[in-house]
């Protein structure tokens, strides 16, 4: 099992015919995902790697079955593919692409919403993998394996540091949900979806300081999941008032502080790791104990 990327998931990557795009369609394929086609408007028709290339999504899921978008196109193009990408009901759209105006995924994520058929997962985010059947975006393929811990996360560098710590134990699904002020999938999305998925044993979720994604979390898991969850967040020695690294991540006052985060996960009886290797050795006690 694995939550919403799986053995049957046929990916297109929208921008495949751009230098990242192609990169990294390489890089997926390495690791075992199934890339049926490409999307960039102007070049249907071509390939690359063997892979067609259409004009736009709707031909490429028409011909080839695809239920996974990745976006790699530039800022300024990307809340047009992304609502192409919603137009074709495509059921899950992975948007990599970072510095998007807030406007445009503001008004994208309202689309997709009100279509009530696409799941968007990102801006700004490193994708989603579940080990051994599918990868679909940027994370590493080869730093971990299949198996019982799932792990939901802002941020990118910490998703790969912590599929690292636990690559002996593996991961039923990794997903980066990004770090901007406004997202598609949520930590309580995943929360959720991994609550429901019979092999996922312990939770792994990693934020960061900025906005209440957390104590919102924290509330869902009080009355939702019954799992063991491990917690980890990011910026407790951040100053106040200064933008850190993702564009969500800044700090007013009291709101939004690692600290608040971290007793707020604690009051529901979230393990909350001080460091990254610190949150790694609570999931190995959790799941030794099971």
């Amino acid at each position: 099992m694995a939550i919403f990327l799986n053995a049957d998931s046929k990916v297109l990557v929208q921008g495949m015919t751009g230098s990242e795009g192609t990169k990294h369609t390489r890089r997926m394929v390495a690791s075992g995902t199934n890339v049926v086609a490409g999307v960039t408007p102007g070049k249907g028709g071509q390939e690359v790697d063997g892979i067609p290339v259409f004009n736009n999504v709707g031909e490429a899921m028409a011909a080839t079955g695809a239920n996974v978008s990745v976006v790699f196109v530039p800022p300024k193009f990307a809340k047009a593919a992304v609502i192409e990408a919603v137009d074709a009901a495509i059921p899950l759209c992975v948007v990599i692409t970072e510095g998007i105006p807030v406007h445009d995924t503001a008004a994208f994520f309202q689309y997709a919403e009100n279509s009530g058929k696409t799941r968007l997962v990102g801006p700004n985010c490193p994708g989603l993998i579940s080990p051994g059947l599918s990868n679909a975006g940027i994370i590493p393929g080869d730093i971990t394996q299949k198996g019982r811990i799932g792990l939901v996360s802002k941020s990118g560098t910490l998703t790969y540091q912590m599929m690292f710590e636990l690559r002996d134990l593996g991961f039923s699904s990794c997903v980066g949900i990004g770090g901007d002020p406004i997202i598609g999938t949520t930590h309580i999305d995943c929360l959720a979806a991994f609550e429901a998925d019979p092999e996922t044993e312990v939770i792994v979720m990693i934020g960061e300081i900025g906005g209440d994604a957390e104590e919102r979390a924290a509330a869902f898991i009080k009355d939702n999941v019954t799992k063991p969850v491990i917690g980890y967040v990011a910026g407790f020695t951040a100053p106040e008032g200064k933008t850190m690294g993702h564009a969500g991540a800044i700090v007013s006052g009291s709101s939004g502080t690692a600290a608040a985060k971290k007793d707020a996960l604690e009051a529901v009886g979230v393990r909350v790791g001080k460091t990254p290797s610190e949150a790694a050795r609570l999931v190995r006690e959790v799941l030794a104990s099971r």
